[in-house]
């Protein structure tokens, strides 16, 4: 059929050239006509055409010719069965499904209004802080974000319209005054580097830095309490009065210096300090100790010097290398290749960690805990090893509540279990520990075993994959990235401010 077609359309063709010739009728204009023509036939074909489940239905219902030389059995089947699957409606499910992804698209990143911006910049920073203070409380409420994760906050919705009004708003001013190496030089590396990250970021932010304290919200005193401690502290004299002093006598100079202190009374200044005595070197000067907003890694409320809603917990960790804060982050193996139930290995200070060696050491195979961790051990497993194989990471406390274990056990994907009584946990303002930690009373080391067998495995497998959502809220970075741990310190020091702002009109 097809062979007795072809010479036929040559003829036509043929015919058709020869009689355009003879009438003079321009072939090209013709040409050009039949083009259109083709073109609108297409059109209006594809318009008239039915709906794509009636031409199935059609298709589906039409009988299937088979030749016996033509398609085998098990090809007719599968034909069928393929035109079954187009056929076949999707289940209600599927489309409710379906439906819930497209009526709940991810909410959009919500950019400040310029408008709030000129509002925010035109007032003071009493009225600016007032004002964040009430608008916070007034804050949409948020389920689901693309970049945070609801279950390990507090309140997802406060903090996220608090962040947003701290990169709005807040400016905060360092004192230039004081002299190397306690002031201005941050110590990057061991288990107090938080004061020293925090001070090196802090002191080379463009967005949060002013030079005008006039327009400052905050006033940072830029010291490191290691770098005190190496430049007065005499050797197992155990007499920290030096550094009490040399702290005192600096805050009395730029009170007499500057206006900013007096004003509030050192209420809207600020310290970081992650050494163990942190705490004990405000004591001397009595308005450093109870009204600056102290972020301290020794955040013991049983001392009567850390106030809980106006100080800070500030996170302990440990960095190695400070050129690669984050080396040998994550990568904790799966669960069920994690052989130790829990693991603990340090030194033996303190009033919780004899008590954890005397109940478990060399007591029970899934728990391993050690005093330094032995060679013989580390040569077939290393510490951060034994992390990354464990289900939970011991985190006592040692001299003072706060142990570089909590943030580790984050850091190397290991649940971590807190054993420090009156200790206010990190960046608690805003962070829900529960959802990712286990916190046991010093009194319960005893049953230690038992607590952590009888949480179920649907909860601790929420807890650890909480641990993995929390992990980037722990990172330092040399260059600050949007809620890491820089800003989310930064964040808590500002947000406890605004709970000490009082509204005049209120009283």
């Amino acid at each position: 059929m097809k062979k007795m077609l072809q010479p036929i359309a040559f003829f036509l063709i043929k015919e058709l050239f020869l009689f355009c010739i003879r009438l003079r009728i321009n072939w090209r204009k013709l040409l050009f006509a039949g083009a259109i023509m083709t073109v609108a036939g297409v059109v209006l074909h594809m318009r008239f055409l039915s709906q794509p489940n009636s031409s199935i239905e059609v298709f589906q219902s039409a009988p299937v010719a088979e030749k016996r030389t033509g398609v085998s059995r098990m090809k007719k089947r599968k034909i069928d069965d393929e035109l079954k699957v187009i056929a076949s409606p999707p289940s209600r499910r599927k489309i409710d499904d379906e439906l819930k992804v497209i009526a709940s698209p991810p909410p959009p990143k919500r950019t400040p209004s310029p408008s709030l911006q000129r509002h925010i910049w035109k007032l003071s920073p009493g009225e600016a802080l007032l004002f964040a203070k009430k608008d916070i409380q007034l804050a949409p409420i948020i389920t689901d974000d693309t970049e945070l994760y609801a279950p390990i906050f507090r309140n997802i919705s406060i903090f996220k319209r608090s962040y947003e009004l701290m990169e709005m708003t807040l400016k905060v001013y360092i004192y230039r005054d004081g002299k190397k190496p306690v002031f201005h030089q941050p110590y990057l590396r061991g288990i107090y580097a938080s004061e020293g990250w925090f001070m090196k970021l802090m002191e080379e932010s463009r967005h949060f830095v002013t030079k005008d304290p006039e327009k400052a919200h905050l006033f940072y005193l830029p010291y490191s309490v290691r770098q005190l401690e190496k430049a007065l502290y005499v050797r197992e004299s155990h007499n920290l009065r030096p550094l009490e002093f040399f702290l005192r006598d600096y805050v009395d100079i730029i009170a007499a210096k500057y206006p900013f202190w007096n004003r509030t009374h050192g209420s809207d200044h600020f310290l970081v300090a992650c050494h163990d005595w942190g705490p004990y070197t405000t004591v001397a000067h009595e308005e450093l100790k109870k009204n600056a907003i102290k972020a301290l890694c020794n955040a013991d409320i049983s001392e009567g010097i850390f106030v809980a809603g106006k100080d800070v917990s500030l996170p302990e960790t440990s960095i190695r290398n400070p050129k690669k804060p984050l080396k040998n982050i994550g990568d904790g193996i799966k669960v069920s290749q994690r052989p130790i139930l829990a693991f603990f290995a340090g030194n033996m200070h303190g009033r919780v960690r004899p008590t954890l060696l005397k109940y478990w050491h060399n007591k029970d195979e899934d728990m391993k805990f050690y005093n330094r961790l032995p060679i013989r051990v580390s040569r077939k497993m290393s510490y951060v090893q034994h992390m990354k194989s464990s289900k939970y990471c011991i985190c006592p406390m040692g001299y003072e509540v706060n142990s570089p274990r909590i943030i580790e056990s984050i850091y190397y994907e290991c649940v971590p279990v807190i054993i420090a009584d009156n200790f206010v946990l990190p960046l608690s303002e805003v962070l829900d520990w529960t959802a990712f930690s286990v916190v046991v009373p010093e009194k319960d080391i005893p049953k230690l075993k038992e607590i952590l067998l009888a949480i179920p495995l649907k909860r601790y497998l929420t807890m650890l994959f909480n641990v993995k959502k929390v992990q980037k809220h722990f990172f330092w970075h040399s260059r600050p990235i949007k809620y890491d741990l820089f800003h989310m310190i930064l964040h808590s020091i500002w947000f406890n401010r605004l709970n000490q702002i009082q509204d005049p009109h209120s009283q």
